[in-house]
């Protein structure tokens, strides 16, 4: 009995694969196998990229690390860490990083200093090269006293070479090595500056280590994992406020926080042409269902059963699903190395060869997408009834409705919620793409019933082209709203962020601080203005600065547990930069409450960033207690102030009136404009006062546009697959309709067109689906470019005739290129033919 079951099954295959083979060669599953390809190749594209960082960071989490634990900190350590963690057997490293200048041959440069303790690295090697030769090796130890390693960029900003000093502080120390790699360093995305490695020996000897310094602490331990463990315990009742452990589980924590929403945005932009993918589906199994009426009803009267024949196409689209998603996993494997070269950076080590889940994934999306659209037109098929044979105008299958379709809809709600990673920003998300494509459909169907006056008004080709359009309406606004939603991606990613960033940059004074000067410290503060003096430069604005921590606000302690928002989060766990002033400057807007008078001098009151109040839950009236140092004191809030961030000078989220922080120990902060070609003053200023860090504004700038320009990048490559996904749905709708156009070219062949007026006329159709594109994606670009630059950003719009010129002839161009290449072999069917096939 078995063995006739299995033979039943074999024969069935095999009657399946063969019908496959010949659908395949008539050219009726193209448009539903490449819709496929292009779908899981964008998602496998993301999938693997993905899985070779997650590898990375799972594999190698304690080299990624440089330990097994970390005890980090923005404030110095208390030596009971480090002691029980001697207690307990475990090896100990310690590690300072902080921004500072060096100066080296008569030049300055922004560095991050790396200061690190005997040890460095507990797990993982630094690598190194000798200054003279580029071949690299592991170092066997950190730098000897006196001695610093610096990358290989910084050498160059420099101009040092072999033997060479640089001043780092107060200290003068020697270039012992090239710094190659570090285990523990975030990737280049996160690197505002070149590295210099030093001993932490050396600190002392540089006078960096000052009130109101930006360094970070480290303390790195690593054994074996029982100890590690019981220390993990006893150290999480004792970490405070600015104090967190960091484990192999959670090691860069910044990369995986940036993964995590790289890899969602890059996922939900893949699933976008899985949808597209969806509507090229349904429309190429709608087509099968039509040529495959007479093939059921023939089955049927030679003893076929429904189940038999359910079966029959049912493996056929199985194995063509399957296919059609592995070349699809190919497709992403390749595509993935261009996801790799753009943002590879987020990790500084080498990436895995993936593994097989993305493969995995990107059958199931396949095979799900398949048959959630595909199996209401099987089911159709099994439904023929044998009288067909005769009679052709029975069996002829009704409209199939949406709700047909609501396996493949809950599959793709599905989807969407598993790439987003939590339940409401893919809800979010669908919400949004249902909106997006509800209004692009209502868009593209009012500018098709626009354009039916213009067919009196136009040549022949184009009046046949625009008739075609208007003939099938739901189907045209399909293929308008699957190729301008991808459209209007790519002018976003394009045009649009670049109009963004020249509106951004216009709004910008002329002479907008470019500098930034931190660490001053207040026996600088004469000189330093005498400095600027001698030099012509605009009198320095110098404003003081007290780091504190916010520990309560209205009596009750304050706990980043208290908030959802991740922003809100990081807030509380870090320390402010508190300032005292007795005017408001004049970027500073009193939105709330009232600014204090002379008489208000050393009382406790505050005046707060309206931002930071909205984020935190402030109001007028309320309490915050903050601890600088040792010492905690508390003030009343009673002024709120919208700051102007664009215009680059100093400001400060939470202002004092004079009298009140004087006491507390206080660095200053300036910023003033350099003019170009004077970049030498600042060599000068570092070398007078090795203490000070500035920031060059443009630098850092470029690097956050760096960074932008890698990431747009990606993105708009994944978006490609979206246009890929569109096209395959045009493609689709038009095999849909090609015995339909066959049929047409024979009537007008007959009646006397020429097969020229007749590719015109094609011609005309696609490209004026292309330009309704083109006009939708534009407008949809436009409408989101005014609300980011209006409501969101804040800046003037301005309007760019270039996004309308580039979407409307790109489309339309694109579009009838696409749509010929598909409908090319209808006129090659000879009228008097078609005519007597239908006799």
């Amino acid at each position: 009995m078995w063995l006739a079951f299995w033979v039943f099954i074999v024969n069935i295959l095999k009657l399946s694969l063969r019908m496959l083979r010949r659908d395949w060669r008539s050219g009726e599953l193209y448009a539903l196998a490449l819709a496929l390809v292009v779908a899981v190749g964008g998602v496998t594209s993301v999938g693997f990229f993905i899985d070779r960082v997650g590898q990375v960071l799972s594999r190698q989490a304690s080299q990624l690390l440089g330990a097994d634990l970390v005890v980090a900190s923005d404030h110095p350590l208390r030596t009971e860490f480090e002691a029980e963690a001697r207690r307990r057997g475990l090896a100990t490293a310690t590690v300072m990083s902080f921004p500072s200048m060096v100066v080296g041959n008569r030049r300055s440069q922004l560095a991050e200093i790396k200061a690190v303790g005997p040890g460095y690295p507990l797990r993982g090697r630094l690598r190194i090269a000798d200054v003279t030769q580029e071949a690299e090796r592991a170092a066997s130890g950190i730098p000897a006293p006196g001695t610093v390693w610096p990358e290989a960029r910084l050498l160059n900003q420099l101009g040092l070479g072999a033997g060479g000093e640089l001043e780092l502080g107060q200290a003068r120390l020697s270039v012992g090595a090239v710094l190659v790699h570090e285990p523990d360093r975030g990737g280049g995305l996160f690197s505002i500056a070149p590295r210099l490695l030093v001993n932490v020996a050396d600190i002392p000897l540089t006078a960096l280590e000052q009130p109101g310094s930006r360094i970070g602490y480290r303390l790195l331990l690593a054994g074996e994992a029982k100890a590690v463990s019981g220390y993990r315990a006893w150290a999480e009742k004792r970490v405070r406020r600015g104090e967190r452990l960091e484990g192999v589980s959670d090691a860069r924590p910044e990369i995986r926080a940036a993964l995590e929403r790289a890899g969602q945005f890059l996922g939900l932009a893949a699933l976008s042409s899985v949808v597209l993918a969806a509507v090229a589906i349904v429309l190429a199994a709608r087509r099968f269902l039509d040529r495959h009426l007479d093939g059921c009803a023939v089955m049927r009267c030679l003893g076929g059963t429904q189940s038999l024949i359910f079966r029959v196409y049912l493996y056929q689209f199985l194995t063509l699903g399957l296919t059609a998603s592995l070349v699809g996993c190919l497709l992403g494997y390749g595509a993935q190395w261009v996801l790799a070269d753009r943002l590879g950076a987020l990790v500084a080590a080498d990436l895995p060869l993936p593994s097989l889940l993305p493969v995995v994934q990107g059958v199931l999306t396949g095979m799900t997408t398949l048959l959630g659209f595909a199996l209401p037109f099987l089911l159709r098929l099994k439904q023929v009834p044998t009288l067909r044979v005769l009679r052709r105008e029975l069996g002829v299958p009704r409209q199939v409705s949406l709700a047909s379709f609501a396996a493949g809809f809950a599959a793709l709600s599905a989807l969407l919620l598993w790439q987003a990673g939590e339940l409401r920003l893919g809800l979010y998300v669908l919400a949004g793409l249902i909106a997006a494509t509800a209004v692009a459909m209502l868009l593209a169907l009012g500018l098709i019933r626009a354009l039916a006056p213009l067919r009196r008004r136009v040549g022949a080709a184009w009046r046949f082209g625009l008739a075609n359009i208007a003939r099938r309406p739901g189907a045209s606004a399909g293929q308008v709203v699957a190729l301008g939603l991808g459209l209007m991606v790519l002018l976003l990613l394009t045009l649009v962020r670049g109009d963004l960033m020249a509106s951004w940059q216009s709004t910008l004074p002329e002479h907008a601080p470019n500098r930034f000067v931190i660490n001053i410290q207040p026996d600088q503060l004469q000189t330093l203005r005498e400095f600027f003096a001698d030099r012509q430069l605009p009198d320095a604005e110098l404003f003081p600065m007290v780091r504190g921590r916010l520990t309560a606000i209205n009596g009750r302690p304050v706990s980043a547990a208290d908030y959802p928002d991740e922003r809100a989060k990081r807030l509380v766990e870090r320390e402010f930069n508190l300032s005292w002033a007795s005017r408001p400057q004049s970027d500073n807007r009193i939105v709330a409450g009232r600014w204090w008078t002379t008489a208000d001098h050393g009382k406790a009151l505050l005046s707060v960033e309206q931002g930071i109040a909205q984020t935190l839950g402030l109001k007028i009236g309320d309490t915050l207690a903050y601890q600088v140092a040792d010492a905690v004191f508390a003030a009343r809030v009673v002024s709120l102030r919208k700051v102007d961030w664009d215009s680059f000078h100093v400001n400060f989220f939470v202002i004092a009136p004079p009298g009140l922080l004087e006491n507390f120990p206080a660095s200053w902060i300036t910023s003033f404009y350099l003019p170009p070609g004077r970049e030498s003053v600042l060599d000068e200023m570092v070398r007078a006062y090795p203490n000070l860090t500035v920031i060059d504004v443009a630098a850092l700038m470029a690097q956050v546009r760096s960074i932008m320009e890698r990431v747009a990048q990606a993105v708009e490559f994944v978006f490609l697959f979206t246009l890929g996904a569109g096209l395959m749905a045009l493609y689709a709708a038009i095999a849909a309709t090609r015995e339909e156009r066959i049929y047409e070219a024979a009537i007008l062949r007959t009646l006397g067109a020429s097969r020229r007026q007749l590719v015109l006329g094609q011609l005309a159709e696609f490209a004026g689906i292309g330009l309704l594109a083109g006009m939708t994606a534009a407008l949809g670009a436009n409408v989101l470019s005014y609300v980011l630059s209006v409501q969101l950003l804040h800046l003037p719009y301005t309007f760019n005739p270039w996004l309308w010129l580039a979407a409307v002839i790109g489309g339309g161009a694109g579009v009838a290129a696409a749509g010929w290449l598909g409908a090319r072999g209808v006129l090659r069917h000879p009228p008097l033919e078609t005519l007597r096939s239908l006799s």
